[in-house]
């Protein structure tokens, strides 16, 4: 009893937190959905059944796209709790081989959330549709395309959700005063870059406000609309009845299908609900929006409807004529305030999804920045920020009707819909194995329900809607072909791997001069050694006596629990000393400033050694992918190595100091200008946690075993370099000429104009080695 009602009360405290992050854009749709619906032809049926038919319509959309179609089936197809357009790809990935990357791992399924309690027949043999799509790559590619046009959509609304929700909020000004339509914009414009500006601060000291806020909105245009009921036309309840969509489109013929374009913003916000899952649990959502948001939003659009009818000449400033004179103020500062509550939600949504995009291979290196003090999952990227902000300017101020922007904004919300749409009957059939004629009626009812909005709102290209086409373009371009190079970066790395038989014919010394210190050699091999690996020795004949190949890699699940990150490997015999590491996340996973990455990458090497020795391969705690095996950051680490922490400042710290001591090779002008280096860097790192490494006295198996943790120990004492390939990629000659403009200018400029794969790899600058690469694709 006391656990069910912990629940109850857990589940009604997400769902006020919800208010705040999810429903704002929803919310705010009343302020232009009649304005935009009696646009153009549509203006010239002045009559109550045109207005009740639009009301008819308004509600009956809501219900069945906003409430059947998100509440009951879309928030269901949830990814681990995470929700949105890249969680249905993930899903898909995870139970198709959709992906077009090879760099999938048997290992990667045993991962604990790999696949969720209802995945009991995922070993079922797949249908025959799925195996169609799986053998052929242009399937697998027009799925990715079509996820790319849906993130190309959401980063639009990015764009124009602040844009339209500040300039309408405020537009009740003009109505109600003299101001100029130019003032308006300007002040539109301040708070516009008040709101990007103070981005970068993150939300948490002001975040408690949110919920609030859209409460009383919520409640505020209820009230209004009840009012409006009461006082103007108390019959437009009648207008639930679908019979008037009939009477509607009787009476309007093509211009009330011109006119669904501005219908369909009633539901511009319900993809945000899904995107926005992982911060709450479906039954938060579902209860907020079923119990506040839906009941409040009918009321609002009837009231307005009721008004209307019986004041056909306030249409074009319909939401702000129909308050009464002494709530006209209150609520124009409540629409305000619930704008920009509104475009902080969904900003902070495109900041997210950029990040899962980019995780996932599909968008250039940017900076990410998450704060400690910040909310679990809330981010920060400055170059979107900064590129998001002067779009939205620049449709604020050039569009000078807001009637255009939201038709650009209904464009992109509708199109993003119906991407979501063509999504869920794969995830009907492969990933809930129901039957396929489940996935053609959800695509009967809902898709064509879609279309016929999405084909109305296409007719508004020449109002605004050209706007979303060429962002989305522009978007998808980048995003496809980001993708598409470092595809066929990877291929090639992969076709000119090293082949083992080369490496031992070299003997444990490799034929070089080795050196004190570990050598971590990034790179995007899954398996083999790379080639930049031999490329370095062969200008270069000497290395790191332990050397261990790094690839961070991100797998098809929103999060990796942090004990199943690290799969580590041998590479050759013992006595190379040549290590695997496979450091694995997921797509929402964000590295936090701080993290002992090089501590945790020792511990884990030295904890695999043990296991190996022990010969815990039939450890069930572990998961072995060929001579890899997935290993668990716990306190067993103290039964291989001993840890002393000190707070002393850097420079204090010296070698000798350590428990090892070791010769460093250096000459003494390296020597000199590292010293130097430390000196300026030590404001900044002075407090830096420094940790040294002893093995425990404890009897071993084997001596070698001691030996190798003792080898292990003295080479992170001396030092810790960072490989890093720095390569060179273009088309092959014999290449076709869309290939060479793909990879020689767009891939090119791409690579040249984002942050550098050892910034965000938070590598420190005096530990980087770069080896020049040239790629021939």
């Amino acid at each position: 009893m006391v656990e069910r009602r912990n629940r109850r009360n857990q589940a009604l405290l997400l769902a006020y937190q919800s208010f705040g992050l999810v429903f704002g854009d929803l919310s705010i749709s009343p302020l232009y959905v009649y304005k935009c619906t009696f646009y153009g032809g549509l203006k010239s049926y002045q009559t109550e059944d045109t207005i009740f038919g639009a009301f008819s319509l308004i509600f009956w959309t809501i219900t069945l796209l906003s409430l059947i179609k998100y509440m009951v089936f879309v928030l269901s197809a949830d990814d681990n709790g995470e929700g949105g357009i890249f969680a249905l790809y993930a899903l898909l990935c995870r139970h198709a081989r959709f992906s077009l990357l090879p760099n999938q791992q048997a290992a990667d399924e045993e991962i604990s959330n790999y696949y969720g309690p209802g995945d009991a027949n995922r070993n079922l043999p797949g249908s025959a549709f799925r195996r169609l799509i799986e053998r052929r790559k242009r399937s697998k590619t027009a799925l990715l395309v079509l996820v790319l046009v849906g993130t190309s959509m959401v980063i639009t609304i990015g764009v124009l959700t602040p844009a339209i929700s500040v300039s309408s909020s405020i537009d009740g000004l003009i109505a109600k005063t003299s101001m100029k339509h130019s003032t308006v914009v300007l002040i539109a414009c301040l708070l516009l870059v008040g709101l990007f500006v103070l981005q970068h601060r993150g939300t948490n000291k002001v975040a408690f406000l949110f919920a609030p806020i859209m409460i009383l909105w919520l409640l505020s245009i209820a009230t209004v609309g009840m009012y409006n009921i009461v006082t103007w036309n108390p019959r437009v309840y009648q207008a639930l009845s679908p019979y008037y969509i009939y009477k509607f489109f009787r009476d309007t013929g093509k211009d009330g299908w011109l006119s669904l374009g501005g219908i369909l913003l009633c539901i511009t916000g319900t993809e945000a609900i899904f995107a926005e899952l992982g911060q709450f649990t479906s039954a938060s959502i579902r209860f907020a929006f079923c119990c506040v948001v839906y009941p409040c939003l009918v009321l609002q659009y009837m009231g307005q409807a009721a008004f209307l009818s019986k004041n056909f000449s306030d249409l074009h400033v319909s939401f702000y004529a129909s308050i009464p004179g002494p709530f006209f103020w209150p609520v124009l500062m409540m629409a305000m305030l619930a704008a920009m509550v509104a475009s902080q939600a969904v900003i902070f949504a495109t900041f997210s999804i950029v990040k899962q995009c980019y995780a996932l291979g599909c968008f250039p290196r940017v900076k990410i920045v998450h704060k400690p003090r910040w909310v679990l999952g809330q981010i920060y990227i400055p170059e979107i920020n900064w590129v998001v902000m002067i779009l939205t300017l620049t449709v604020t101020v050039s569009f000078q009707d807001t009637r255009h922007i939201a038709f650009a904004f209904g464009l992109a919300c509708m199109t993003l819909a119906f991407v979501t749409t063509c999504l869920m009957p794969l995830v009907i059939n492969f990933v809930w194995n129901r039957h396929l004629i489940f996935s053609v009626l959800f695509i009967l009812i809902f898709g064509l329900t879609e279309f016929v909005f999405l084909s109305s709102s296409w007719t508004k290209i020449p109002k605004g809607g050209w706007f979303t086409l060429l962002l989305s373009v522009i978007f998808t371009l980048i995003m496809y072909v980001w993708h598409y190079g470092i595809r066929k970066k990877y291929l090639y790395d992969q076709h000119n791997k090293v082949p083992m038989k080369s490496i031992l014919t070299l003997g444990p010394s490799l034929g070089i001069i080795k050196v004190p210190g570990i050598g971590l050699i990034y790179t995007e091999l899954v398996s083999g050694v790379p080639a930049t690996f031999t490329h370095f020795l062969t200008n270069l004949p000497a290395f790191y006596q332990v050397v261990v190949f790094v690839c961070c890699k991100t797998v098809p699940v929103p999060y990796v629990p942090h004990k199943e990150r690290y799969l580590i490997g041998r590479i050759g015999p013992k006595a190379y000393r040549m290590y695997r590491c496979i450091i694995r996340s997921g797509y929402k996973d964000v590295t936090k400033d701080g993290d002992d990455f090089e501590d945790e990458l020792v511990m884990s090497i030295a904890e695999f050694i043990q296991m190996e020795a022990e010969g815990s391969g039939t450890n069930p705690d572990r998961s072995i992918d060929g001579r890899l095996a997935v290993v668990k950051a716990s306190n067993k680490f103290g039964t291989r190595l001993s840890r002393s922490i000190s707070e002393a400042n850097f420079a204090s710290s010296s070698s000798s100091g350590r428990q090892t001591t070791v010769t460093n090779s250096k000459s003494p002008a390296l020597v000199r200008l590292k010293a130097e280096y430390e000196q300026q860097e030590l404001p900044r790192l002075s407090m830096r946690r420094r940790i040294q490494f002893r093995p425990m006295d404890k009897k071993f198996r084997e001596p070698q075993v001691k030996e190798e943790l003792f080898d292990l120990v003295e080479a992170k004492d001396a030092e810790v370099a960072y490989i890093v390939g720095h390569g060179h990629v273009k088309a092959k000659r014999n290449s076709t000429f869309l290939k060479q403009l793909v990879i020689n200018v767009g891939y090119s400029f791409l690579r040249k104009n984002c942050r550098s794969p050892a910034v965000m790899l938070n590598i420190p600058h005096i530990c980087l080695i770069k080896v020049g690469m040239n790629y021939s694709v």
